[in-house]
């Protein structure tokens, strides 16, 4: 089948295919017909709801009427239901009207119908009331007959309504009727001018097709494949898929042409790199069997200068030690007895030097006019180009090579060179080492004859040595055994010397631990001076007020001051409890008591100790305990509660989000037994506290079960506390028989495990802390007579003016509420104006908005930002350079009253406050900022 058939064939099912369409679309206007004719019957169901909102209206009217005329008080009743279930049924139906209605006079017509429907209901509920009471029969029949107005103008308004509706679903009846015949119409129209249409383009089609197909036959058939470097083209007229197929064509002919091109290059560095190989191998074929370096020079000359197309060449050796090297001619090529260069240069001596200082290789063009001529029978020429190469052994120059040529060096000979001088520098090398070789071995062979000589002479002198060999044998015998005994001794030295070396690291590792260890102690005491000095100062502050304000105050402030007081107190019990029972581990005077503990009630205690905790906070709490759980450990039951309420607490303090959960178990042996030994226990139970709060780094995750030591700092720090928890927890656990460790990674979670030993006869073994020894006390006393030195140097009190406070806005940045609230009572007492941030942030960011500050009172350990940081900022600020600001720590350890001041502090005073020390340093500086 030709093209021609193919075609006409293909077009003529195409126009199949639209006349079927066409009949498709002509059935699809039926269907839009249909569904044209469900549209308008929406019309009809507004029509069926207005009218059966006329049939409600009548029913109403009869029911009126019964109730009227009724007088039976149940069936008054029935027909008051009846009334207000058409109401209901009335409103319902006339909102789905006014939701579907979509013309404004419909909308008028039903705002109309609802506003009078509503003065009918007014009447009507009017009439029902009447008939309940005393009747007045002319007002009675005034009232019907206002009704029976009110029921004509609702009902001429529905009927008005239904008529429009109806005369809108007529005309779209009559609308999509219209429509659909002159769709129908346009559509047969449409029909025929798309048939005469595709019958004309297959004619046109058919005829351009052929004509383009003939053409490309035509340029295809004029191609030489015997030559592909120029090709013809097709001439593209028309854009059609036969155009295509010239583009095509014309873009594989360029393709054909490029890839014959890149062919013949190929090629022709095929063979550039077959003439470089093969002169490479003539070259290291003539390296074999030469053993003589000025040899080697002669005949790599004689083959390399007319391979690479020179007419001329000299090569020069490096000569001299590496203090003085030069270069020495040893071979030239065509040159005309010693004409040829000169014979020694230095590193650096002209152009040929300095390329031996360059290591690379330079080519000249430029020729001077006195150069050597290139000499031959018949004249002399000069040359053209010159080419002077290093030859490099291991990054050293140990030969350079010089050529001249009447011809320019094509990049060919110049790779040529290259790779040959690559493999020169290792065969000079090679010879001259032979070379060096043979001399020594020359010199050998003469030394050996000398030698031998001298051999002669000995062997007499040795016979008369052996007599006195003999003599001196008995010496030596005396001598080796006092060696002997020498050699002993130096032995028992050396390891005398190794035991003390041995002990000296030993002592040195105990100093590191030792000042590692005072270095943790008064962080620790740092961190403890600061929460004992809180809670107290609160204490002593409320209770010299509490005292004063005894008689005259109220007895709600005292009760408060008295709140505040057991609080702090309360605390101070708790770090002194912490303190003592880390004392009584250290010392081994721990009591620990094995009896029954009842694990069923352990879950119901933690939940009671810390499900408060966990609502303030807003964290989930989970208690988990599985019911392989024994009832009975043998523990002592005061302190496992008192290792879970550390574990717990530390969870909840250092979780802002998420979940704390706890899980009780019993594990097999060989789970424990992995930590700690397990012999004597009758069964194991582990107990794992999970948080998702901020995590522990993987460095300090050991550091933080050391006393006196934590993993924030002891300044800046977020959450505060003494780090002696985990401490108290890791040598309880220890007395315990058991063992605890932690998982975490930071910013994720900690999760501290707990295996537990159920020990009926107790520990066999008595666990022992080691004490500090006492030197490290002696350093960690030193801050603390510091802070007591510090507080002695405090002014005294003297009585001042409470006008001086009066009106004066003061500023308290503390961390701790009961220290704020101790101020806060003590200064407004005075007269004075109160503003209390709880942290450096939040203080600058009052300052910013309060510029009628008159004093500061900043504490130095806070979390985010501390006291020092604050100040500096304060003192940033230009407005705020001569604001006195009192620095208030409870930390008061060496050095601090020093380092508050070049902070920005104005004065310093150190915690517990004492009310008429605060009040006579801030009536001096108070004094000093109204001047």
């Amino acid at each position: 089948m030709s093209f021609r058939k193919k075609q006409i064939l293909g077009f003529g099912l195409i126009m199949l295919f639209i006349t079927v369409m066409l009949v498709g679309i002509i059935v699809m206007i039926n269907n839009m017909k249909s569904n044209m004719l469900e549209i308008v019957e929406d019309r009809y169901g507004k029509v069926s709801q207005a009218t059966e909102i006329q049939q409600l209206f009548s029913q109403s009217d009869r029911e009126l009427l019964y109730l009227m005329n009724e007088e039976d008080k149940q069936s008054r009743q029935e027909s008051i239901k009846r009334l207000e279930d058409n109401r209901v049924t009335i409103q319902k139906d006339i909102t789905t009207l006014s939701s579907i209605l979509n013309r404004a006079q419909a909308r008028d017509l039903l705002t109309q119908i609802q506003i009078q429907y509503a003065n009918y209901i007014e009447t009507e509920t009017q009439i029902v009331q009447k008939t309940e009471g005393n009747i007045n029969e002319k007002a009675f029949s005034s009232l019907f007959k206002e009704h029976q107005q009110k029921r004509e103008m609702l009902t001429e308004n529905l009927s008005k309504f239904k008529k429009f509706q109806e005369d809108l679903m007529n005309q779209a009846l009559k609308d999509s009727n219209d429509t659909y015949n002159q769709i129908l119409t346009v559509v047969i129209l449409g029909i025929l001018c798309c048939l005469l249409l595709i019958m004309g383009a297959s004619m046109w089609v058919i005829k351009s097709t052929s004509k383009t197909l003939k053409n490309i036959s035509d340029v295809m058939g004029n191609i030489d494949y015997t030559d592909l470097s120029t090709l013809p083209r097709v001439e593209v007229g028309i854009k059609d898929e036969i155009g295509q197929i010239g583009l095509a064509f014309n873009e594989m002919a360029s393709s054909l042409e490029r890839y014959n091109e890149k062919e013949q290059r190929f090629n022709e560095q095929i063979s550039d790199q077959n003439w470089i190989q093969t002169g490479i191998a003539d070259v290291t074929t003539m390296y074999q069997n030469i053993v003589d370096v000025e040899l080697l020079a002669d005949k790599f000359m004689a083959k390399l200068t007319p391979l690479i197309g020179a007419s001329m060449g000299a090569f020069y050796l490096r000569k001299g030690e590496e203090n003085n090297p030069h270069f020495l001619k040893v071979a030239s090529f065509a040159g005309r007895a010693d004409d040829v260069g000169r014979k020694s240069f230095l590193f650096g001596e002209g152009i040929i030097g300095q390329c031996a200082i360059e290591k690379k290789m330079r080519v000249i063009e430029e020729i001077p006019s006195d150069y050597t001529f290139i000499a031959s029978g018949l004249g002399e020429v000069k040359p053209t180009s010159i080419l002077i190469a290093p030859v490099l052994y291991e990054g050293n120059v140990v030969a350079v090579i010089e050529l001249a040529s009447i011809r320019p060096y094509t990049d060919l000979q110049q790779r040529l060179l290259v790779q040959l001088l690559d493999t020169l520098g290792i065969t000079v090398n090679n010879v001259l080492g032979r070379m060096e070789i043979e001399r020594l071995l020359a010199e050998s062979q003469m030394m050996t004859e000398e030698l031998q000589a001298q051999s002669e002479e000995l062997q007499t002198q040795s016979e008369e040595l052996q007599a006195q060999s003999e003599e001196l044998q008995s010496q030596s015998e005396e001598l080796r055994m006092i060696n002997e005994q020498l050699e002993e001794r130096t032995r028992d030295a050396e390891q005398k010397s190794t035991d003390l070396q041995m002990a000296k690291n030993d002592l040195e590792e105990k100093a590191e631990q030792l000042q590692l260890s005072s270095k943790y102690k008064s962080e620790f005491l740092a961190n403890m001076s600061h929460e004992l000095r809180t809670p107290l100062n609160s204490i002593l502050i409320l209770s010299e007020m509490l005292s004063d304000t005894a008689a005259e105050g109220s007895l709600e402030d005292q009760k408060e001051f008295a709140t505040v007081i057991h609080s702090s107190g309360k605390d101070l019990l708790n770090l002194i409890n912490d303190i003592l029972d880390l004392s009584k581990v250290e010392a081994g005077k721990l009591d620990i008591t094995f009896s029954e503990t009842n694990l069923s009630e352990l879950p119901s205690y933690i939940d009671q100790q810390f499900r408060h905790v966990s609502q303030k906070k807003g964290l989930s709490f989970v208690i988990n305990k599985d019911k392989n759980v024994p009832d009975i450990l043998y523990s002592d039951e005061q302190r496992i509660q008192q290792i879970l309420k550390n574990l717990l607490s530390n969870s909840f303090k250092f979780t802002e989000e998420g979940s704390v959960s706890i899980s009780i178990r019993k594990v097999e042996e060989k789970i424990a037994h992995r930590w700690v030994d397990t012999k004597g226990a009758d069964f194991w139970i582990e107990i794992k506290v999970v948080d998702t709060g901020i995590g522990i780094a993987k460095d300090k995750q050991q550091l933080i079960f050391e006393a006196f030591q934590q993993a924030e700092g002891a300044t800046a720090r977020k959450y505060g506390g003494t780090g002696l928890g985990l401490s108290i927890c890791r040598e309880f656990i220890k007395l315990l028989g058991g063992w605890i460790m932690v998982e975490s990674q930071e910013g994720q979670g900690s999760v501290f495990t707990l295996y537990i030993p159920s020990l009926p006869n107790g520990l066999e073994a008595v666990y022992e802390v080691q004490q500090a020894p006492l030197e490290v006390a002696a350093t960690i006393d030193a801050p603390l007579i510091e802070a007591v030195e510090i507080e002695e140097k405090q002014p005294v009190a003297s009585d001042v003016s409470s006008s001086i406070y009066q009106g004066k806005t003061v500023l308290i940045c503390d961390d701790d509420n009961r220290n704020i609230y101790a101020l806060k009572t003590a200064l407004e007492a005075e007269g004075m104006n109160i503003i209390a941030a709880q942290n450096g942030i939040e203080c600058l960011e009052l300052m910013e908005k309060n510029l009628d500050i008159d004093i500061v009172l900043m504490d130095i350990m806070m979390p985010g930002m501390d006291g020092y940081e604050t100040m500096q900022r304060i003192r940033s600020i230009p407005f705020f350079n001569e604001l006195p600001i009192i620095a208030l720590t409870a930390k008061a350890m060496k050095g601090d009253r020093q380092k508050c001041l070049e902070a920005g502090a104005s004065d310093y005073i150190s915690k517990p406050l004492k009310l008429d020390q605060l009040f006579s340093v801030m009536s001096v500086w108070l004094t000093k900022s109204s001047k």
